[in-house]
């Protein structure tokens, strides 16, 4: 078998990459003019070099390897940005390519009558936000631009929607927050602020979270199993931000937070620094679509992907927490106190 890969320099498709070739498919990875290509390779991936503003450089990648069909496509790239001044570039990522890749992968199955399908990663943010926990039946509420991630993410199932009304088998996926090894830049950025006593507070909000390795998992899953048109949302544990950054404090060595910062106030930040990014044009750390997610109760039921996929959502938070922690010690990314780094070498991490 022969996954092509969308993403697979970000840490869900490092993940995806890795079980792909342990169950022995060959996978050519796209990557973006100048990206390392170093996991990549070290995975066993073939990269290729496209873009997906580019219907041109797509199809010459998706044929780059000859020899041997294309069977699935994975489209994991996604600009995850949440600030206002990347929304343009950000419909170009997420819109414009998750309707490109779709349209090449038309013409990849349909069009040459090769038989395949495109699995792509889309979010729970598709949803918009519910007052309930959210399941495949919710309506996708992300209809205003303000959220403009979100918004993103919903039109991309669009677009991907106009190609399978033309022929094309895709299924959707809708992971929650996922949490797990190869992170350098998600929830990573949690264990670095509070490993340096950055941390400014801790939001009032709650979330699903999922284990990386599960949710690449379902993608494979999705791939044999999977029904065309359908979503299947990938949830997990369900905890507050407080239960979480507490139990980040603790695998790191820090007194862990014992209070949240009222939503108002967040949300007041995050309009000053939004206001001073309108100045520098310079992205805030804060911005109000971020204070937005994280002062919200969002969380969800994977029911659906447990049934037909599946899905296993066994791993508990404080494994995908350790997972994640053990492998950015074991990369040199973060560094623990000598009480802790002593813990962890004599559990064998």
């Amino acid at each position: 078998m022969h996954a092509f890969v969308t993403g697979g320099t970000g840490f869900l498709g490092a993940n995806l990459i890795e079980q792909l070739i342990a169950d022995g498919w060959q996978v050519t990875a796209m990557h973006r003019p100048g990206s390392n290509i170093q996991r990549l390779q070290a995975l066993g991936a073939t990269p290729v070099e496209a873009s997906l503003d580019d219907v041109a450089s797509l199809q010459r990648a998706m044929s780059a390897n000859v020899d041997k069909k294309v069977d699935a496509i994975f489209h994991l790239a996604a600009n995850t940005s949440m600030w206002r001044g990347g929304d343009k570039q950000q419909w170009q990522d997420n819109v414009v390519g998750a309707g490109n890749i779709a349209r090449v992968a038309r013409q990849q199955f349909v069009g040459q009558g090769a038989p395949g399908r495109l699995i792509v990663t889309s979010s729970i943010s598709a949803y918009g936000y519910h007052t309930s926990p959210i399941d495949e039946a919710s309506a996708k509420l992300a209809d205003d631009p303000k959220h403009h991630y979100h918004y993103s993410k919903k039109r991309a199932e669009l677009a991907v929607r106009e190609e399978i009304a033309q022929g094309l088998d895709a299924v959707f996926l809708n992971p929650c927050g996922i949490v797990g090894k190869y992170d350098v830049s998600s929830w990573a950025q949690t264990f670095f602020m509070i490993q340096q006593d950055r941390l400014p507070g801790v939001p009032p909000g709650s979330g699903s979270f999922c284990h990386a390795g599960a949710v690449a998992r379902a993608h494979i899953d999705a791939f044999h199993k999977g029904r065309c048109e359908e979503n299947y949302i990938l949830a997990g544990t369900d905890a507050s931000f407080l239960e979480f950054f507490g139990k980040i404090a603790e695998l790191v060595g820090k007194p862990a937070p014992t209070t949240t910062t009222p939503a108002f106030l967040i949300r007041a930040m995050a309009q000053l620094q939004d206001l001073a990014a309108r100045l520098s044009g310079r992205e805030p750390a804060l911005t109000p679509q971020k204070a937005a997610m994280i002062t919200r109760r969002v969380v969800a039921s994977s029911d659906k992907a447990k049934r037909e996929l599946g899905y296993r959502d066994t791993v508990s938070l404080d494994e995908m927490l350790r997972e994640s922690r053990d492998w950015l010690v074991a990369e040199g990314l973060l560094k623990l106190s000598d009480s802790r780094s002593d813990e962890l070498g004599a559990s064998g991490g």
